[in-house]
């Protein structure tokens, strides 16, 4: 049976530059996957494209992984797809193929183009913001420093068919880079929806890298060898769209259902209408097995045509931010650095007043280690702890009042509370543009696709109909509570795994039960209302609709949604943790109530 094995080497711009030689060496792949891009890398990068206009991709993938192991992935025929253009990916190809040139290695580049409509942005004045009321006006912001559609795997196929080795596209969903692959090899037809939808799982569950190895695991102590040399994941994928997740022999870390599973739930929202470009998917029936050591298998996920949009994010300046972070020891040093804080910017706020500069459009104060993330559910000693750092982050349009704010912070070492110790940087904090999100759907037929290759354009049909019917009724679990007379309350780690993302300004959290037998429980402690009080303190709209919760029966979990739960989220955020990244974290210490017996057997 023929069998098809892909290996990600590239979770984010900055992953380690190792990986890619790790699974180039060990890994006996057919294709090598990176993925660089998240909405803030795309403003970054097309800050440097304004710079200078030969920049604009991820450069990292041109000088430090493609140049060093271009010799050895040619003799091996390894194919490579990289959405590591950004915004400038014929730029990116003619590096590469200089790289090439240099190390005498033939070389076909080809690249996937028509993702970047920042230059068309009139043509799209139309659009309503996602989140926006029904009956919205269209809100698209006057200036854009990039504009991108999310395109899926038919391109990149495209591209491998005209006989590519490498393949580098802008943006697209992160599974295309599996999927694409997929269907070049098996011939898989654009209305396979099935394979589809198995092929995005698969992407899906290898492109946040060593996050389905060990990485970032509720069970962190359990990983063999520590973090030192994770082990990269891989997938081994058959015609039928069945495959296994596994990693290079002697890496570090582990691959075991439950994380296979943390991984597959990160970040999707609903797991019936997991929405990509060439599918939607449903995974609320995917089973995962323990096939061997280090070997998972995964089956079950099914597909259903795709929408007729694109999602489009286009990133904007929304005024400018200045973060300062310091230390101080002592007795209440959470109250001291509070006290210290909050008089900085009531300093600042009176000067900025009389020079008729304006407040603050955003301020955030957060005395790190004093457990202020959990709110009301932050244990009763924290506040007693003798050292914090304090992070002050404000926000403003107008430079002057930052730089004010800047010169201010220093002066509480000597005219605030005791304990001070100074900044964690050289010198003082410096004003940064915020880059804001704003995420639209635009209809594919607006969207015209080429691949470059050599010196040809082909032109990239994909199906336009569309032909999505959203999941009917309301969230797939419903609250269901138990009586229990000899209850005893254990923190839910004892019971489940958790992690959780972000996606935009909501907060995503998987939840796996360790065994089937826990799932009532669970079920029973994470209603929609429970959550909802929970996470009150983080929650923009702490309405009866800013949670929603699935149950996905074929694996013993649920996918949790809060919605406006991170500040505006990414880069525009000034909370300390502006992805949600922590949020599992929290709801892990919550308290469920179980049998006496089932509690005497954990």
């Amino acid at each position: 049976m023929k069998k098809i094995r892909i290996g990600c080497a590239s979770a984010f711009w900055g992953d380690t530059n190792t990986a890619a030689a790790q699974l180039v060496e060990h890994g006996a792949l057919d294709y090598l996957v990176f993925d660089y891009l998240a909405e803030i890398t795309m403003s970054i990068l097309a800050a440097k494209r304004m710079r200078d206009p030969n920049d604009g991709y991820a450069g990292d993938f041109v000088e430090h992984v493609m140049a060093p192991l271009l010799p050895r992935m040619r003799e091996q025929n390894l194919k490579v797809v990289a959405n590591a253009g950004g915004v400038n990916p014929l730029a990116c190809k003619a590096a590469l193929e200089k790289v090439a040139e240099m190390a005498g290695v033939a070389l076909r580049v080809a690249v996937v183009l028509g993702d970047d409509l920042n230059a068309r942005r009139k043509e799209f004045v139309d659009c309503v913001e996602l989140d926006a009321a029904p009956g919205s006006a269209p809100t698209l912001p006057a200036t854009t420093i990039s504009m991108n559609a999310y395109l899926g795997a038919i391109p990149i196929a495209r591209a491998l068919a005209a006989g590519a080795d490498v393949v580098v596209t802008g943006r697209c969903v992160d599974s295309a880079l599996a999927l694409g692959p997929l269907m070049h090899e098996f011939g898989w037809r654009v209305d396979d929806y099935d394979r589809l939808a198995a092929g995005s799982l698969a992407g899906h569950i290898i492109e946040c890298g060593a996050q389905c190895t060990g990485g970032n695991f509720t069970d962190w102590e359990t990983m063999r060898d520590g973090f030192a040399n994770m082990g990269f994941p891989i997938v081994e994928v058959e015609a039928d769209g069945g495959f296994v997740v596994t990693k290079p022999a002697g890496t570090g870390g582990r691959v075991t259902v439950h994380g296979v599973l943390e991984q597959m739930l990160y970040e999707i929202g609903d797991p019936r209408a997991y929405l990509l470009p060439d599918v939607s998917c449903d995974f609320t029936r995917v089973k995962l097995v323990q096939e061997a050591g280090d070997r998972v298998r995964v089956g079950g996920a099914r597909g259903s045509p795709p929408t007729a949009s694109y999602k489009l994010s286009a990133t904007y300046p929304a005024g400018l931010r200045c973060a300062a972070l310091f230390m101080i020891g002592g007795i209440d040093a959470a109250r001291k650095g509070r006290a210290s804080a909050g008089a900085i910017v009531d300093k600042v706020r009176r000067q900025l007043l009389a020079q008729k500069l304006g407040d603050f459009s955003g301020v955030d104060i957060h005395c790190i280690g004093a457990e202020e993330s959990y709110g009301p559910h932050a244990r009763a000693g924290a506040a007693a702890t003798r050292e914090v750092v304090v992070k002050i982050a404000v926000q403003h349009p107008n430079p002057k009042a930052l730089k004010l704010f800047a010169r201010e912070v220093a002066q509480a070492a000597t005219g605030m509370a005791p304990g001070f110790t100074g900044y964690f940087a050289s010198g003082r904090p410096e004003p940064h543009m915020v880059p804001k999100l704003f995420s639209t759907l635009v209809a594919k037929d607006r969207v015209p696709i080429e691949v470059a290759i050599g010196d040809q354009r082909l032109a990239v049909e994909v199906p336009l109909a569309g032909g999505h019917v959203p999941p009917s009724g309301h969230d797939f679990a419903a609250d269901a509570p138990h009586e229990l007379l000899d209850a005893v309350r254990v923190p839910l780690i004892k019971l489940a795994l958790a992690r959780s993302g972000d996606k935009g300004d909501h907060a995503n959290i998987g939840v796996i039960a360790r065994k089937p037998e826990y799932l009532p429980w669970i079920e029973s402690a994470l209603g929609t209302e429970v959550l909802r009080r929970y996470f009150a303190h983080v929650l923009a709209d702490d309405g009866p609709g800013s949670v929603a919760r699935w149950r996905l029966p074929g694996s013993d979990s649920f996918n949790i949604l809060l919605r406006h739960a991170l500040g505006g989220g990414g880069a525009a955020s000034l909370r300390t943790d502006p992805q949600g990244k922590a949020f599992a974290q929290m709801l892990l210490d919550i308290p469920v109530a179980i049998p006496a017996a089932l509690a005497q057997q954990l």
